[in-house]
């Protein structure tokens, strides 16, 4: 089974980006990343397969002893092959380093085929459109709508997770970080 750790924002954050997601299903364009039921986030890290219970508990320990994180969003792009289309924080050093810690704290685990999201390779990304099997079209046209509505956008990054990558998502563990 495929895993992955998530980086979660707060709910009115969350909401806003969801919005995005609504206008693109609500113009007819696609309904893709809706149907996952996945919430958005950042991919912190992929898994061929994890012990849940040891996972969990390494996520629970790693979110206790690290402290939420301002996020910016500021940014609108795009994966041209998969008809991806995310939106992107600015980064800094700290939430380098939040990534590099949740890697070591969770080593034990197989990474390997995942290696865009490990240390010095991470292209942190929140999609909000998967657009790859909706028609020559729809790619552009979700581009262009989210290219008009969005909003540079302020918020926290306020949770870690754990989810088993199928379809649709299953959540299996979410912990607040600190305050």
């Amino acid at each position: 089974m495929k895993y992955a750790a998530e980086l979660y924002y707060d709910k009115e954050t969350e909401s806003k980006l969801f919005g995005l997601a609504e206008k693109i299903a609500d113009a007819g364009i696609s309904t893709k990343f809706l149907d996952w039921k996945t919430r958005p986030h950042l991919t912190l890290a992929c898994f061929n397969d994890v012990d849940e219970t040891e996972c969990t508990k390494k996520l629970k320990t790693f979110a206790q002893s690290h402290r939420a994180m301002p996020a910016c969003i500021a940014s609108v792009g795009m994966f041209n092959d998969t008809g991806t289309i995310f939106v992107s924080p600015i980064m800094n050093a700290g939430m380098y380093q939040f990534h590099r810690e949740l890697h070591e704290c969770l080593k034990d685990f197989d990474t390997k085929g995942w290696e865009w999201y490990c240390p010095d390779g991470w292209a942190p990304h929140c999609t909000i459109a998967l657009t790859g099997d909706d028609g020559d079209d729809a790619f552009f046209r979700a581009s262009e709508l989210v290219l008009r509505e969005f909003g540079k956008m302020f918020g926290e990054f306020a949770e870690v997770g754990l989810v088993k990558i199928t379809f649709p998502v299953e959540e299996i563990f979410t912990a607040e970080l600190s305050r």
